[in-house]
């Protein structure tokens, strides 16, 4: 019956990723301006911090969850600076050519700002927690059980950046300079935007 554990993780993992927040933004900019590998790293950590999440719920770490609701100022606080950051810097930023090939430099540190980002918001926990009720999944779960569930949210989760970055990748060659400059601009005043309402969760 464990496969119907991983089933419903990727039920879970899938539709949890769906909502369009500032990292599926990103991951939309990336592809459009520097390939689909960039926006699928961004997927990855995104899911990478979806698996940390889902995993404080599943196993029941009430010290880790309490720990960063404790913290959730701090961590907002910090997470839409972050924001604010990024927004005007691809705000500012000047587009590459699509035709001209992109280099695969930096991968990392594309992938540990998308994990840092979609960790910034601990509520998440709690998102996962009521999911987990509603599929009635929200009592002690075996460990194997618990690892399962998991492992399909993070499968879910990837998914739906796959399916997000394939669609996208069709619009990249039908961008001109002038196409790709608007959607720096775009993304870049929507993740700004994000930033002000992560200040404004504050109070």
């Amino acid at each position: 019956m464990d496969y119907i554990f991983f089933l419903k993780g990727i039920a879970i993992g899938f539709a949890m990723a769906v909502p369009v927040g500032p990292i599926g933004i990103l991951c939309i900019r990336k592809t459009l301006t520097e390939g689909r590998l960039r926006g699928l790293v961004i997927g990855l950590g995104a899911a990478t911090a979806d698996l940390f999440y889902a995993s404080v719920a599943a196993f029941g770490l009430t010290f880790i969850s309490d720990t960063l609701v404790s913290q959730k100022f701090w961590i907002r606080l910090v997470g839409g600076a972050l924001l604010l950051f990024l927004g005007i810097r691809i705000f500012r930023a000047l587009p590459k050519d699509p035709k001209i090939r992109t280099e695969n430099g930096g991968m990392l540190r594309s992938y540990l700002t998308t994990v840092f980002l979609t960790l910034t918001n601990p509520v998440t926990i709690f998102a996962f927690l009521a999911v987990f009720a509603a599929l009635g999944l929200d009592s002690e779960l075996k460990y194997f059980s618990a690892a399962v569930l998991v492992a399909g949210v993070f499968i879910g989760s990837c998914l739906w950046f796959f399916i997000l970055s394939s669609g996208t990748i069709l619009f990249r060659n039908k961008l001109d300079l002038d196409g790709l400059r608007w959607v720096n601009k775009i993304a870049g005043i929507l993740i700004i935007i994000s930033g002000l309402i992560a200040f404004g969760s504050l109070f």
